[in-house]
């Protein structure tokens, strides 16, 4: 992958000049936009179509939650990094059912989020490893095993690519399937497991015993 282009949207200017810093200097990354509201961060978005949205989740105007809505809406594909304060679960989990890549909270160190935007940026998923348990924590509150119906093989097979980081096309040209094809059996299974996101779809089968969990290579 070449220069990770990303679009940074936090209400505080010393904090986005803080993470665009570090961001650079790791010479992989580059800012191409910095807002400091939600209606700001998206026109950037629509005209820069960057790789990855590094988003608050608190912005005025428009939320951080929103404009990650209407960036799956528009590009499926594009990485979504929620950048944040607030560990609380209805944050996270909000964040992640909206559709976001990965969460990771303010006081990581540099290297974790310049890692997370990375991850991000090649389709993976980017979270805390505080921020997963709260997910599990909050997964096995529900109906554990409980699904509208079965996952089919092929269904299984899409959704270990997809914990292995790939994208639609990836995981397409993996299985001599169209994107749009791919794109109908995540839809599938986003209804099956009762999910709206790709984390959120990975972290559930991983739950329920689905899928393995990737290694490395």
């Amino acid at each position: 992958m070449g220069t990770i282009k990303v679009v940074l949207a936090d209400d505080h200017a010393v904090v986005r000049q803080g993470i665009r810093d570090f961001l650079e200097e790791s010479g992989t990354i580059a800012i191409v936009g910095e807002a400091s509201t939600g209606e700001g961060a998206w026109q950037l978005i629509r005209e820069h179509h960057p790789d990855v949205a590094i988003l608050d989740v608190r912005l005025p105007d428009v939320s951080g939650l929103e404009i990650t809505k209407r960036i799956r809406r528009h590009w499926p594909d594009m990485g979504v990094l929620i950048l944040s304060a607030y560990d609380d679960d209805p944050f996270v989990m909000a964040a992640l059912q909206a559709g976001a890549n990965g969460y990771v909270l303010k006081t990581a160190n540099a290297d974790e989020i310049v890692t997370a935007v990375q991850a991000v940026a090649a389709g993976q998923s980017a979270l805390d490893p505080n921020i997963v348990q709260k997910i599990m924590h909050h997964l096995s509150g529900r109906a554990a095993g409980v699904m509208l119906e079965p996952l089919t093989a092929r269904e299984i097979e899409v959704l270990q690519l997809v914990a292995k980081g790939l994208t639609n096309r990836e995981i397409g040209h993996r299985l001599g399937i169209s994107d749009r094809t791919v794109q109908g059996h995540l839809a599938n299974i986003y209804g099956k497991l009762q999910v709206n996101s790709r984390t959120e779809a990975v972290t559930r089968a991983l739950q329920l015993g689905l899928i393995d969990l990737p290694r490395d290579g």
